[in-house]
Parts: structure tokens; C-alpha cells; sequence
């Protein structure tokens, strides 16, 4: 839509006819003052200082002629009595301005200074204005589906932060909206290999099917049931307004013992008297150690160490295996929805989505997670969650 009459043009003349309004009224108010003035008195005399004549009139102005009076003399006759402008001197400065004289004068005066601020006033104007042309183009842009469409943030008013809280909001959509297409393209992949070996088993399996074809069918489902709900719990994730759960105090230590208990994981806990307790949705801390557990016992080739303790502010939750470890090139790609270590094999178990889950709960809880070298070999999973002191 292409705008008549935008903005800045109409900020302009706004400011172009207060000065007007304000020049016609007050060059009015000057006239009606000066025809107003007061009455002088005039009185002519001879030689004997006799008076012939004398009146009491307001002065008329003429135009290059300067002042003159009507003196009513004795005889009944009327005399006019000039007075002409001063005469500057040779050197005495500039020649006279008539029309900067008098009542016109001002009024010339009033509208050179209203032509003045006319001017100046137009590149103040269009420079507010022209951010606000620009802030618009950028939210057609992004509203036409271009999600990478910025606007500029110079400046430190009003415009300025009006354009830093659109980049942001359009930083952040636009990640979603990639997060999702990613989401929906990989588990539409993923997807496939599960059901294709479901319905390839299904067709192999004949009329009395043997215990091993059973089990392939029964791990084949429970494989979709755990992508399915794995990308359910990321898509709620990604979306921070959704309600995820109350949050509590929760008993960090004797939730990773819990788990650990389940997964037959060796646990140490450091300064064993001192409890660890964290704020945040128990389902959900539950199901970020879980899913380190799980990673951790499908590629370790020993047993799973589980060191939890409490650092400052920050309790920590280390998930130590005995597997090949995670190359410094990979420890960032490895909680990317989907993304398993180059020569990893799907019958290895896990759908790519487990650290991605961990990452995102993090997330929700103002924690991070790293993944490091474990000394002697193997990987370390490092979870780091605010904590209340004791």
C-alpha cells in the first residue's frame, strides 16, 4: 500500500502552519497597535514666537517620505508638516531598508524567520520519520513470509527500541519456524525405518510367527511409541509459553539416585550431609537424567558413573561413561535434534532426540549442559543447574 500523505510530510506542514498562524497574528496585533498610537501634539510658531497654529493628531506614516502632521492654523487653513526619514552619512553604515520599517517591516522580519525554521526544520522531521519508513518496510517484509528481514537499531529513543524488540521477536520466530521445519523433515525420516521394518516383518512373519520375529515387532513399535513422544515433549519445549508443569522444590540427590537405581548406574555423591536442592519441574529433571543415563549405557562399554555435588550457587549432575568418547568437533552437534555420531547404527538404539530434550530442558531451567573428555576415556556429561544454598 502506497501512502499519499505519509508522516513526515504532515509533521512539516504542521509546523509550517502554527508558524504561519503565528506570524498573520501576531503581525495583526502589531498593526492594530500601531494605528493606535497615541495622539502627538503639534504647534508652529514664528519668529515672535507667536503660535499660528497648532493640533493634536496621530502621526501618518508615508512610505519613503517618512512622518507628517496636519496642523489646523489660525487663519482656517490647514498645513502639513513633514518630517523625513533620517539621512545616514557617508560611512555610516548600510542604506536604509524601507521595508524593514514599520509594521510591514516586522511582518517581512516574521516571515523570513518562518521560511528559516520551515527549513530547518524539514531534515529534523524526515530523519525521525525515515526510521519509521524503514521500520515498516521491514515488518512487510517479514509479514510477506521474508523471516529474515531486520530493521535497523540506530539510535537510543523510542523508534530505536521499538525496532530492537521487533528483531528480537523476529530472531526468535524465525528460529522456531526452522526448529520446527527441521523437526518435521527428520522425524518424517525417522519415522520411515521403524514402520518399514514393521511392515517387512509383518510380511515375513506368516502364519505362526517365531518369538525372535515377536520381539523385532514389538522393539520396532516400541521405537515409534518413544519418537512419537519424544517429539510431542520437543515441540512443547521449543514453545517457552506452554505450561510444562508446576514448579517445586525438588531433591536433586534423591532423584539421580532414583534413576540410577533403575538404570544400574553407580552413584557418588559429594559431601554426602549436604543435601542438593534445585527449583524446577520434577517430570521433567527426571526425564533430562534419564535420558543422560540411557545415552550413556547404550555406547559406554562399562559401567555408569553418576557424580552428583554442589559447587557455589550451581549443583552439578556428572554422567561418566566408558564408551568411545565425543570428538571436540561433535560435542556441540550432539544435542541438535536427530544428529548421531558419524558410524552410528540405528540398532544401537535412541532416535537422536534424547540430548536434544536434555539441552532443551536446560534450557527451561536457566541450566546448560557440555559434554567433555572423561580422564581415562569415555565421554562426560556435565548438567549444571541453579541450586539454594544451604
Amino acid at each position: 500500500m502506497t501512502l499519499r500523505f505519509p508522516l513526515y510530510l504532515r509533521i512539516w506542514l504542521a509546523v509550517v502552519v502554527a508558524v504561519a498562524l503565528l506570524t498573520v497574528a501576531f503581525g495583526w496585533l502589531w498593526r492594530q497597535n500601531a494605528e493606535q498610537s497615541p495622539a502627538r501634539e503639534v504647534i508652529i510658531r514664528n519668529e515672535k514666537d507667536e503660535i499660528l497654529g497648532q493640533t493634536k493628531a496621530r502621526p501618518v506614516r508615508v512610505p519613503g517620505q517618512g512622518v507628517e502632521f496636519e496642523v489646523a492654523m489660525k487663519d482656517g487653513s490647514t498645513l502639513t508638516v513633514q518630517i523625513p526619514p533620517r539621512q545616514r552619512a557617508p560611512g555610516e553604515g548600510p542604506p536604509n531598508r524601507p521595508w524593514a520599517r514599520g509594521p510591514g517591516g516586522l511582518l517581512w522580519m516574521l516571515g523570513i524567520v518562518a521560511l528559516a525554521v520551515a527549513i530547518g526544520i524539514y531534515p529534523i522531521i524526515r530523519r525521525l520519520t525515515k526510521r519509521l519508513e524503514d521500520l515498516r518496510l521491514g515488518v512487510e517484509r517479514w509479514g510477506r513470509g521474508d523471516l529474515t528481514a531486520r530493521v535497523m537499531e540506530s539510535g537510543t529513543d523510542e523508534v530505536a527500541f521499538l525496532g530492537r524488540r521487533f528483531n528480537h521477536a523476529a530472531e526468535r520466530v524465525e528460529t522456531l519456524v526452522k526448529s520446527h521445519r527441521s523437526l518435521l523433515a527428520n522425524a518424517s525420516h525417522e519415522l520411515r525405518s521403524p514402520l518399514a521394518r514393521i511392515r517387512m516383518g509383518l510380511e515375513l512373519m506368516g502364519t505362526n510367527p517365531s518369538p525372535s520375529f515377536k520381539d523385532e515387532i514389538s522393539r520396532n513399535i516400541a521405537e515409534l511409541d518413544q519418537l512419537i513422544d519424544e517429539i510431542l515433549l520437543s515441540s512443547r519445549l521449543d514453545a517457552k509459553e506452554t505450561d510444562m508443569g508446576t514448579v517445586e522444590t525438588v531433591d536433586l540427590t534423591g532423584l539421580v539416585a532414583e534413576e540410577c537405581a533403575r538404570a544400574g548406574a553407580e552413584l557418588d555423591v559429594v559431601n554426602a550431609g549436604q543435601g542438593v536442592v534445585v527449583h524446577g519441574v520434577s517430570r521433567l529433571l527426571r526425564r533430562a537424567i534419564r535420558n543422560l543415563l540411557e545415552n550413556a549405557r547404550r555406547y559406554s562399554g562399562g559401567t555408569v558413573e553418576v557424580e552428583v555435588r554442589r559447587e557455589g550457587g550451581q549443583a552439578i549432575v556428572r554422567v561418566n561413561d566408558h564408551g568411545p568418547g565425543v570428538p571436540p568437533a561433535e560435542r556441540d552437534r550432539i544435542f541438535e535434534p536427530f544428529y548421531r555420531l558419524p558410524g552410528a547404527s540405528e540398532r544401537e538404539g535412541g532416535v537422536g532426540l534424547g540430548l536434544a530434550l536434555v539441552k532443551s530442558i536446560a534450557t527451561r531451567h536457566h541450566a546448560t549442559v557440555r559434554c567433555e573428555d572423561r580422564p581415562g576415556g569415555g565421554a562426560s556429561f556435565v548438567l549444571s543447574l541453579p541450586c539454594d544454598e544451604m
